[in-house]
């Protein structure tokens, strides 16, 4: 046989095998009798398979407008073949499209040097005598100067003050240049139009950061100032720790993966070229990036992850999220990882019936049938969302269509929870640019939407999404997060101006019957977040749930605070962000809850990082200082409910004297972008246990647990047919 021959039939053979329907095909069925060209090639695995097809996407990445340099390529090509190439306004338009591009792509300087040109070609002829377009060209140069200044001491020469708000000593920027003359250009913006607010927002971050602030601001642009709490500062330890990456925006995880009692760390990022990492928690506190040994190597990009244990066996596995905001081109498979129980993965996508790709960046785990294991909905964007029945041993069924579940609009959230306590999940979809839904469990495997009958449909522009019950009442609430990419308005509501037109974040308080009263404005979070990334714990252990919302949008100009909230006894929520040291300017996303270092509170991780190539940015690490409270950690086993506990439901009744009250957790990860460990954290305050109850929802069990100490992590199992056992 000739070589070229021989090359042709190895290769269709093994597209032939990768490219396959999902099917595992034996050695017998890849070598027919009397086939003379019959190879003696070993079939390749699920995940094996997801490789091949992550690597093909990475491949695809230049026409990417986040990140690839496809765009870049034709202005370049527009100046060397356009017969305008000459024209001043021509070269203007281009010379502005390159540096746009180029910044993008996180080359600044060379983009800084195409900006600079469209600006003083604009000078030197009669295209700058529209005040409105010499305002945005001398925007858009200040905030490509800014960027200088973020890599050049943010991300090269970082350290944990880095980009926090307020700007501390250690924050203040060392190599000057960027920050200094974006501030004289966002000065020049601001004769032009002095009521651009959100040049005043950044005339402040970099006057903040150049260690110059409030003096160097004119009064009238001057920003308010933060408010203040009585609440202790957390400092970010990422880089001591070593789990400070530099990414894109992404997914997290805390969770015990190898089943040594602590939590350890996946991190995602939604670059094609970016590999899942996978940190080890060593017992103390401290991380190993153990990704090889956990067998990541080839498993890339993940704008969001999840946790649950779909196979019962006693470990959690991990579906991972792909291709969101990017349409047609987002078709791109997502993983699921199976663990071996030490925190070993293998990707079985394929194998068990989830090797379709759609666009998405969410999902949630949830039993709704019943059954005793957990399930997949999937929210595919301006596709079909996905139901995926689990079948066992016979892997995933898409059964969304029969079930009433498909949506067909843009989501950016989901969650499941039982809002109106019949025992079954019920699911809450958060769409953006469309009216959120509320699927309520018929119990016969269908739903019903009721989000508008119950007044559930804001924001309009929303993303993240959770269930929790805020006020410990044993009813769910509902919190949705705004996304609406506007910075102008933001900036409007920072310095105290009236901002109509605009979605705003809302909570919604639960009964307990499935209906919802709108509590936004009277618990005291009526302002414009821009919300990405969050999830919610027990910062302070007083049995009260408080919240971090991280902050942003595409826009390398969208520098705002992310927002971390203290509960105060379910009565209103107080804004701790700069006292606690949480106010990260950089685009926050995935964000995790966990006591990481085993000394009885929740540190705070944060995926930080944007959109686009060159706005990366290193993970956080809040390190909680101890609020000398007791709490107690609660891991569930579930016997007929699933493995993992989800859905089980925690009272912990506390006695303070005469006084009982109760502190309610749901076995869940948190929030819809960020995923906190399964084990629940309860915050105890100075309070005495009388009881721990668990309703499991599978059995029907009410399960007690009395004589319980605080300061410890409790195993309860699951005691099928005993009420007390």
């Amino acid at each position: 046989m000739k070589r070229g021959t021989l090359l042709f039939v190895l290769g269709v053979c093994l597209l032939s095998t990768i490219l396959g329907c999902g099917k595992k095909t034996t050695p017998e069925e890849a070598q027919p009798k009397g086939n003379p060209f019959a190879l003696d090639l070993p079939p390749i695995s699920a995940h094996d398979r997801m490789i091949v097809a992550l690597r093909s996407y990475r491949k695809q990445q230049e026409a990417d407008p986040y990140l690839g340099d496809g765009a870049l390529k034709i202005a370049q090509a527009m100046l060397e073949t356009d017969p305008r190439a000459n024209e001043p306004d021509f070269r203007l338009t281009v010379f502005e499209r390159l540096g746009q591009h180029e910044l993008r792509l996180g080359l600044v300087e060379s983009g800084l040097a195409h900006l600079e040109e469209a600006n003083q070609l604009a000078i030197g002829s009669d295209l700058n005598r529209n005040a409105l377009e010499r305002s945005e060209r001398l925007y858009a140069l200040a905030v490509a100067y800014l960027r200088l200044a973020e890599n050049e001491n943010c991300v090269d020469c970082r350290n944990g003050e880095s980009c926090i708000l307020p700007i501390g000593p250690a924050g203040v920027h060392e190599k000057v240049r960027g920050a200094q003359m974006a501030f004289e250009l966002f000065g020049q913006v601001l004769e032009i139009n002095p009521e651009n607010d959100k040049a005043r927002w950044l005339l402040n971050i970099c006057a903040m950061i150049l260690g110059k602030h409030p003096q160097s601001v004119p009064p009238e642009h001057l920003l308010p100032p933060f408010p203040k709490a009585d609440f202790p500062k957390f400092a970010n330890i990422g880089s001591d720790l070593k789990i400070d990456t530099v990414s894109l925006s992404g997914g997290a995880i805390g969770d015990d993966f190898d089943g040594d009692g602590d939590f350890d760390l996946l991190a995602s990022s939604w670059d094609n070229t970016t590999q899942v990492r996978f940190f080890r928690n060593n017992g103390d506190g401290t991380f190993t990036d153990d990704t090889v040994t956990a067998n990541l190597v080839g498993i890339l990009g993940g704008l969001n992850m999840l946790q649950a244990d779909y196979d019962n066996d006693g470990d959690l596995d991990v579906y991972v999220l792909r291709g969101a905001w990017h349409g047609e081109n987002g078709r791109h498979v997502n993983s699921l990882l199976q663990n071996d129980g030490k925190g070993r993965f293998t990707d079985v996508a394929f194998d068990v019936g989830l090797g379709e790709g759609l666009p998405t960046q969410t999902a949630a785990w949830a039993d709704y049938d019943l059954d005793g294991d957990v399930d997949l909905y999937v929210g595919n964007e301006h596709y079909a969302s996905q139901l995926f029945r689990n079948d066992g041993e016979a892997g995933f069924v898409d059964v969304a269509s029969e079930a009433g579940v498909e949506n067909r609009r843009c989501p950016k959230g989901v969650i499941w929870g039982d809002i109106d306590n019949d025992g079954d999940p019920d699911l809450y979809v958060s769409n953006y640019e469309g009216l959120n839904r509320l699927y309520i469990n018929q119990g016969d495997g269908t739903f019903e939407d009721v989000a508008e009958d119950r007044g559930v449909t804001e924001p309009i522009d929303s993303l993240p999404v959770w269930f929790w019950d805020y006020n410990n009442d044993g009813a769910l609430d509902l919190f949705v997060g705004s996304y609406t990419m506007d910075l102008d308005k933001y900036a409007a509501d920072a310095f105290g101006k009236p901002v109509t037109d605009i979605d705003r974040d809302q909570l919604y308080e639960g009964d307990g019957h499935g209906f919802f009263r709108r509590v936004t404005d009277e618990m005291g979070l009526p302002r414009v977040s821009d919300v990405m990334g969050s999830n919610f714990g027990d910062l302070d252990n007083d049995g009260w749930l408080d919240f971090l919302l991280g902050t942003g949008a595409p826009g390398f100009d969208f520098l705002v605070p992310n927002l971390m909230y203290r509960n105060v006894a379910g009565k209103r929520f107080e804004n701790v962000t700069y006292s606690g040291g949480f106010g990260h300017l950089q685009k926050g996303h995935a964000v995790v809850f966990a006591d990481f270092d085993r000394d009885g509170d929740q540190d705070v991780f944060q995926e930080m990082g944007g959109a686009f190539a060159g706005d990366a940015f290193a993970n956080a690490y809040f390190q909680n200082p101890g609020f000398d409270n007791q709490w107690l950690g609660i891991k569930l086993e579930g016997v007929a409910t699933n493995r993992c506990g989800l859905g089980a439901v925690i009272h912990v009744w506390l006695r303070d004297g005469d006084e009982l009250r109760q502190v309610v957790r749901v076995c869940g990860a948190g929030g819809s972008f960020g995923g906190n460990p399964l084990q629940q954290h309860v915050g105890l305050g100075t309070s005495t246990i009388d009881r721990v109850e668990v309703h499991w929802p599978v059995s029907g069990t009410v399960q007690v647990v009395r004589d319980v100490q605080p300061n410890q992590v409790i195993h309860i199992r699951e005691a099928v047919g005993s009420a007390n056992p």
